[in-house]
């Protein structure tokens, strides 16, 4: 299976700023979470890839065609939505895709029926006829993914596609992102902060952070290779649960919470329950294996930085 996306030893400074430190990649067709904190590089990263910025070094590859080479060729096959708002002022919403859609190579009537299709995917019903100036958050959203995906491409860029987004206006946009590839097979990369969207919908995850690539594998392996654990919430005698559980050789801890994280390895939470009631401890609430990406990113990020 070619690589999506290859790069070695990319780098791209500002002055004296390395925005990306020798970046090496292969990725695999399929949802892809690039994930890093404000500033992490990310956006850097798909722009360096795009050519909307020059690299300083390394080499990188689009779907198996080198960006230095086959550049122009290769951009007409990917798709790319902006952080930014990136519509034209005074454009009705689908006189902005269909605009899109000819910038990408087809004629007007293919570029109008095309657009039309793309804006009925994301749910644009008549406010397509209105500007795009007078848009919600929420519509402008919509808008960027359809001029991204109206060309059909095989490959699209969305960076950070949910800010600015009230929970209910998140979860539309994943759920639009998740049917990109699940129903056209059309391969994501999305950037973003936020480790619920990339959770949700992502197979695979790159975590970056001050232009250096701290994990790349899929979101499966990442959390297989954690221990089972569980959340216990209760209402009193924490130290007492502590201590029961590290007798059991499971590392525990009180939260800032007051819940108690247990890292108990079993495949079940019964062994668990059974030790709470043999020391008469009732619990309000377990949750089993809480924010595994939390703390993945979070190891990851310490990680780098007790190496830096």
């Amino acid at each position: 299976m070619t690589p999506i996306i290859t790069t070695q030893r990319l780098e791209k400074r500002f002055d004296r700023f390395l925005a990306l430190d020798s970046v090496d990649l292969a990725i695999a067709p399929g949802t892809v979470g690039l994930l890093g904190p404000n500033g992490a590089g990310k956006s850097t990263l798909i722009k360096c890839l795009l050519q909307l910025q020059d690299k300083n070094g390394g080499k990188a590859s689009l779907l198996g065609q080198d960006i230095d080479e086959h550049g122009r060729e290769v951009r007409k096959r990917i798709g790319y939505a902006p952080e930014q708002d990136c519509h034209i002022p005074g454009m009705a919403g689908c006189e902005y895709v269909t605009y899109c859609a000819q910038l990408s190579g087809l004629p007007f009537q293919a570029a109008r029926q095309r657009a039309h299709e793309m804006l009925d995917f994301v749910g644009m019903g008549q406010e397509r006829y209105r500007k795009v100036d007078t848009y919600s958050t929420g519509m402008k959203q919509r808008i960027k993914i359809a001029q991204a995906i109206v060309h059909d491409p095989e490959l699209v860029f969305l960076d950070e596609p949910t800010n600015g987004l009230d929970p209910k206006g998140q979860a539309v946009i994943l759920d639009l992102i998740e049917r990109i590839w699940k129903e056209s097979g059309i391969s994501v990369v999305l950037s973003s902060h936020l480790l619920h969207d990339v959770d949700r919908i992502c197979e695979q995850i790159v975590i970056i952070s001050q232009g250096r690539i701290l994990v790349h594998d899929t979101l499966e392996a990442l959390k297989s290779e954690r221990k089972p654990e569980a959340e216990v919430v209760i209402a009193d005698r924490g130290p007492e649960l502590v201590q029961a559980f590290k007798q059991q050789g499971w590392p525990s801890e009180i939260l800032s919470s007051g819940h108690i994280n247990v890292q108990h390895g079993q495949s079940s939470l019964n062994p668990l329950i059974k030790i709470m009631k043999s020391i008469g401890v009732a619990p309000l609430e377990i949750k089993a294996s809480p924010n595994a990406l939390n703390e993945l990113f979070l190891q990851a990020l310490n990680n780098a930085e007790a190496t830096s």
